[in-house]
């Protein structure tokens, strides 16, 4: 066993019946070797970054040496993928334990890209270094947004090779989560026909992440009505920031509100509500607009493995969650509003707000307008000067906004401080994520660590013609993203 570096594991998951997991052998690699250390991420969580940052580090991360006190293990969870329901379970990723930070709070350490389990189907459950470095880009740029995600402690390369349409070179990332509880955990649960195992399941999530409703009358109902609500606030987050997640299957639905697998994902440039990048996504079933309606969908079949629980007699069980799934759309449209409001510096409420945002987007989507830039563009005082907006129906759009503004009930200030809060200046854009990986793929970290810099700031004041806040040139454009297995 290896020194702690102030790993504090306490792995409560499992305690929960071996249906849900399977205990799993480290699978050591050939030459491990760190590519990218989060040291203030490691703080957080109450370990020595510097002694990990290290070669011995990366032979701990890369699942070279077993951590004193952990306990691998394999996940177990189903998945409506495309909505075809799958089992699956973590076919290459290990749950190493449960770290307890120094405030308190419970995060997952887990190595993804770790080697073959139970569940790998014929895969061999390893990572090729570019999805593990997009994955470790994206959940940080998450993070610097105020996303709710899961985080990225570790890259590690291999020294070996992985198999994919050509031979890349292997790498390890080092998740960090709430948990991987997922709506697919309790699709597997309820597969195995056991009440009791849903119970202990519910049980579970109630006391990990939702303590305040462990006394509900209905533990179950509680527990569906309190991730809808999580969820909700992470889609409208996403649809914020122009985000597809690219892959929303139920097992990429975490009980805990994070976003989670950042494979095929990417940030929208021009606006499109119809904009897909993930090459599996034929039918656009997870394009940008349709993300809130597929989470209620995915939430209707976490709904399904409950029944049994929140009511003895089905039909009653069926109407109980039937009310709650049917609460998201006006639940969605509120909190969409209130963001968009935000967006556009709106205080208190006034008819013409809906009006002026849906025909401003509807201005973006037939000029195909960057949607990033063009709401960071309007929160400046003045007219913004880019020929983009010298158009009949934008300047027709600016002054009914601004006279809305001057109806509100705090000065032009609290607005644009408000708008800059909620627009940011940077995101991940797919062409800049391409360079920083390409370059990584041939030795060079420079480019992937000025993308982390700026995305650790991306709410900050640019100048328009920064670098990161550049949309893509005709032959820069990412039109399609991949998932890397």
């Amino acid at each position: 066993m290896t020194p702690p570096y102030g790993f504090q594991f306490d792995n409560s998951y499992t305690h929960l019946p071996e249906d849900l997991f399977s205990r799993c052998p480290l699978q050591p690699v050939k030459a491990p070797q760190m590519v990218l250390f989060n040291r203030a991420l490691a703080g957080e969580l109450g370990l020595d970054g510097e002694a990990l940052d290290s070669p011995t580090g990366a032979a701990i991360l890369a699942g070279n040496e077993q951590i004193d006190g952990s306990d691998p293990i394999a996940q177990a969870y189903a998945g409506h993928q495309f909505g075809n329901l799958t089992m699956l379970g973590d076919g290459r990723a290990i749950l190493l334990g449960e770290q307890i930070t120094p405030d308190g709070a419970r995060r997952d350490i887990q190595l993804k890209g770790s080697g073959r389990t139970v569940f790998s189907r014929g895969g061999d459950g390893r990572a090729a270094l570019g999805p593990m470095l997009r994955e470790y880009i994206i959940s940080e740029a998450m993070h610097g947004l105020g996303i709710p995600s899961t985080r990225s402690l570790a890259v590690v390369r291999t020294g070996e090779s992985v198999l994919r349409e050509t031979a890349l070179p292997g790498a390890i990332l080092t998740r960090v989560a709430a948990s991987h509880l997922r709506v697919g955990t309790f699709q597997y649960a309820a597969g195995r026909q056991n009440p009791a195992l849903l119970e202990a399941l519910v049980d579970y999530t109630l006391n990990r992440h939702y303590p305040d409703q462990q006394a509900s009358d209905n533990k179950a109902l509680a527990l569906l009505d309190a991730v809808m609500e999580r969820q909700l606030d992470l889609i409208v987050h996403w649809m914020r920031v122009g985000f597809i997640h690219g892959v929303l299957n139920t097992d990429n639905v975490t009980l805990s509100g994070e976003g989670i697998d950042f494979g095929p994902c990417a940030f929208m440039d021009s606006f499109d509500p119809d904009t897909v990048f993930s090459s599996i996504d034929h039918q656009g079933r997870y394009a940008y607009g349709n993300q809130p309606t597929i989470t209620q969908w995915n939430l209707s079949r976490f709904a399904e493995t409950l029944l049994p629980l929140i009511d003895e007699d089905v039909d009653s069980a069926i109407e109980k969650a039937t009310a709650v799934i049917k609460s998201f759309n006006q639940r969605y449209s509120e909190k969409w509003l209130a963001m968009m409001k935000k967006k556009l510096g709106l205080f208190g409420d006034d008819p013409v707000d809906e009006k002026l945002i849906t025909d401003l987007l509807e201005w973006m989507k037939t000029q195909r307008a960057d949607y990033t830039n063009t709401f960071r563009d309007i929160t400046r005082e003045t007219f913004p000067e880019h020929r983009d907006y010298q158009d009949d129906a934008f300047i027709n759009w600016h002054q009914r906004w601004q006279v809305r503004l001057g109806r509100n009930r705090k000065p032009l200030k609290s607005s644009l401080c408000l708008m800059r809060n909620h627009n940011p200046a940077v995101i991940p854009r797919n062409h800049r994520v391409e360079d920083a990986l390409i370059a990584a793929e041939q030795g060079d970290l420079a480019v992937t660590t000025s993308l982390l810099n700026a995305l650790a700031d991306p709410y900050g004041d640019r100048d328009p013609d920064d670098h990161y806040r550049q949309p893509p040139a005709p032959e820069e454009r990412v039109c399609q993203t991949f998932c890397g297995t």
